[in-house]
C-alpha cells in the first residue's frame, strides 16, 4: 500500500507555500502524482439569488479572484517543473467544499491547511478542514499555520480507542507508519465504556501492524475527563517530539450544523504538527 495520487488544496494564504513544499515532499518520497487544487473563498451560491447582490461588485470580485489564482498556479507549476514530480493543476470551478471534495475522492491522501484566524486568506468556508474529514471519505492531512511541516511522518502518534473511526485512520495511515522511524500509540480508556476490550487495548493491533513491518510502543492513558482528551493528546505529542499526529474524526451533520467530538475539534483548532485524520 502507498500513496499514487495526493491532492492538495491551494489557496491565496501566507502558508499556501509550505503547504506545497509539504506535498511536493510527500509525492517524491512515495512517487505520487500531485494534483494542486486551487479553492480560494468563493461567495454561497444563495448570494447572486439575493437582490441586494450587485453585479459591479460580483464582476470586482471574481477579476480578484483571477488575478490572485494565476499567482498561485505560478508557483505551483514552477514547483513542479522544479522537482521533476508528476502534477497537475485544477482551478476551482464552484462553492470550495464541493470543488476539492470532487477530486478528494479519487485520491489516496488530501492535504490541507488548518484554519488560521490571523489570516483571512485562509478562509474558505464556515469549519472547512472539518467539512473536508467528514465528507470526502479518503485520508486528510491537515497541516498547521505555524511552525515547521517538513519532514512529516519520521516520528508518529497514533491516538487509538477501538472505535470505527480509528480503525480507518490507523489503516489508512499505513505508508506513513511503514517508512517512519518510531511509532509510539497511546491507547486512550475510560473514553467511551463500548471500546472496552482486547481491541481497544491495543494489543491486536499492535500485532496486526507489525504484520505489515510497523514496530509500535504504545502505552495506556485514562483520561476520565473526556473533554481533555484532546489537550492530552497534543500534549504527549509534543513531549515525544512528534511530527505526525494520527486519529479518527469523529463527527456528523445535523441539518446545516456540523457536529465533531471534542477531541476531534481540539485537535484540529490547536495541533502544531500535522494531523491525519480519517471517518
Amino acid at each position: 500500500m502507498s500513496y499514487k495520487t495526493i491532492v492538495v488544496q491551494l489557496d491565496t494564504s501566507k502558508r499556501t507555500p509550505a503547504r506545497i513544499d509539504c506535498a511536493l515532499h510527500l509525492a517524491r518520497h512515495f512517487r505520487a502524482h500531485l494534483s494542486g487544487v486551487f479553492s480560494d473563498f468563493t461567495l454561497d451560491p444563495r448570494f447572486y439569488y439575493e437582490q441586494s447582490s450587485t453585479e459591479r461588485y460580483c464582476v470586482s470580485f471574481e477579476q480578484t479572484c483571477i488575478d490572485r489564482r494565476a499567482k498561485v498556479e505560478t508557483l505551483f507549476r514552477s514547483s513542479l517543473a522544479q522537482t521533476k514530480v508528476a502534477g497537475n493543476w485544477v482551478a476551482r470551478e464552484r462553492y470550495a467544499p464541493i470543488s476539492l471534495s470532487r477530486y478528494a475522492r479519487c485520491a489516496d491522501l488530501i492535504i490541507t491547511g488548518q484554519h488560521d484566524r490571523d489570516d483571512p486568506e485562509a478562509y474558505l468556508a464556515d469549519r472547512y478542514p472539518e467539512q473536508l474529514v467528514l465528507s470526502s471519505g479518503r485520508p486528510v492531512l491537515v497541516v498547521p499555520h505555524t511552525g515547521a511541516i517538513n519532514p512529516v511522518g519520521a516520528k508518529v502518534l497514533v491516538a487509538w480507542n477501538g472505535s470505527r473511526e480509528a480503525t480507518r485512520a490507523v489503516h489508512d495511515a499505513l505508508p506513513f507508519l511503514q517508512v517512519a522511524r518510531r511509532t509510539t500509540m497511546i491507547v486512550i480508556v475510560g473514553e467511551a465504556e463500548e471500546y472496552r476490550g482486547p481491541c481497544a487495548r491495543g494489543s491486536d493491533l499492535v500485532a496486526a501492524l507489525a504484520r505489515h513491518g510497523v514496530q509500535v510502543e504504545y502505552s495506556e492513558i485514562e483520561v476520565k475527563n473526556r473533554a481533555r482528551v484532546g489537550e492530552t493528546l497534543l500534549s504527549l505529542a509534543s513531549e515525544f517530539g512528534a511530527d505526525l499526529v494520527v486519529m479518527g474524526a469523529y463527527g456528523h451533520s445535523r441539518w446545516r450544523e456540523l457536529i465533531l467530538g471534542g477531541a476531534t475539534q481540539t485537535v484540529l483548532e490547536a495541533a502544531q504538527v500535522p494531523v491525519l485524520m480519517s471517518n
